[in-house]
């Protein structure tokens, strides 16, 4: 992780270190800088920056201690790579950025989700190529969902590791997580829908006045949003997946081992571009 910090550091000071994603990244930021203000490669920067920082503390695969612990995580990586594909366009709008906060969140939470039958797999046994012994195993299980979630409905760690679908609580926690996902998908869909209608997107933007989260008022913005959304929507395309995966993970009673993939999502996305709906 800190190739990667020092990668972009590196980058955004004019000294790319010569390797692909380097090279391109300068080439992206070089781009920006010429048709818009500094500011948006700065955001950029930032953005990556938070990126690499809140990967690195979760390298171990420790488990969320609450949901709200894990809707951090997903507004720190998921929105963030939306806020950091926003920044590149550019676009700086609260009304973008607050659909993305929504919407990177469900994706995080979604992303857990999906990752439980991999991750808390029991791992594989190392044999021994001359001896044919076993000499250890390919990695540690890891169950990461939140630990509030767990103790409220009785699920053990242990048990997902030995039972998989059959872990008792399983399903219940698997719900009450998903159910979180789904809420913020559908209040970005009604955001969306009022945002479209020239309306107020219903509440405040909870992270509006952090870093890299200041924006003119509205008076000053003029009336853009419009426009933001026609040219951002492709960024907003990421709530379809999501939204995919959490029907067939009903669809299967909230049981993850059981989910499997759909050839409807290509269809699902180019539906939601064409109407420009999530």
């Amino acid at each position: 992780m800190q190739f990667w910090r020092d990668s972009v550091n590196n980058t955004f000071a004019g000294n790319p270190p010569r390797e692909p994603i380097s090279l391109v990244l300068h080439s992206a930021i070089t781009a920006l800088a010429e048709r818009s203000s500094a500011s948006s490669a700065k955001s950029l920067k930032f953005w990556l920056l938070r990126l690499i920082n809140i990967r690195e503390q979760y390298m171990d695969n420790r488990p969320f201690p609450s949901l709200a612990a894990l809707e951090d995580y997903a507004e720190n990586t998921y929105a963030t790579l939306m806020y950091m594909t926003l920044a590149s366009m550019p676009i700086r709008s609260v009304h973008m950025d607050h659909l993305a906060s929504h919407i990177g969140k469900a994706c995080g939470i979604v992303a857990t989700l999906r990752g439980i039958p991999v991750l808390a797999a029991p791992s594989q046994p190392i044999t021994a190529a001359r001896s044919g012994t076993q000499v250890g195993n390919t990695r540690n299980p890891a169950l990461l969902l939140p630990l509030d979630v767990m103790a409220e409905v009785g699920l053990r760690e242990e048990d997902v590791f030995r039972n998989g679908p059959r872990a008792e609580g399983l399903q219940d926690a698997v719900f009450k997580v998903a159910t979180r996902a789904n809420d913020h998908l559908i209040t970005a869909r009604e955001m969306l829908k009022n945002l479209k209608a020239g309306e107020n997107p219903g509440h405040d933007y909870e992270h509006g006045g952090e870093a890299e989260h200041v924006y003119m008022n509205h008076a000053e913005h003029g009336d853009s949003t419009a426009q933001d959304i026609h040219r951002g929507f492709g960024v907003l395309l990421e709530a379809v997946p999501a939204t995919e995966y959490l029907s067939r993970l009903e669809a299967a009673d909230f049981d993850p081992f059981k989910v499997t993939s759909s050839w409807k999502l290509p269809w699902r996305i180019w539906q939601a571009l064409n109407k420009k709906q999530i």
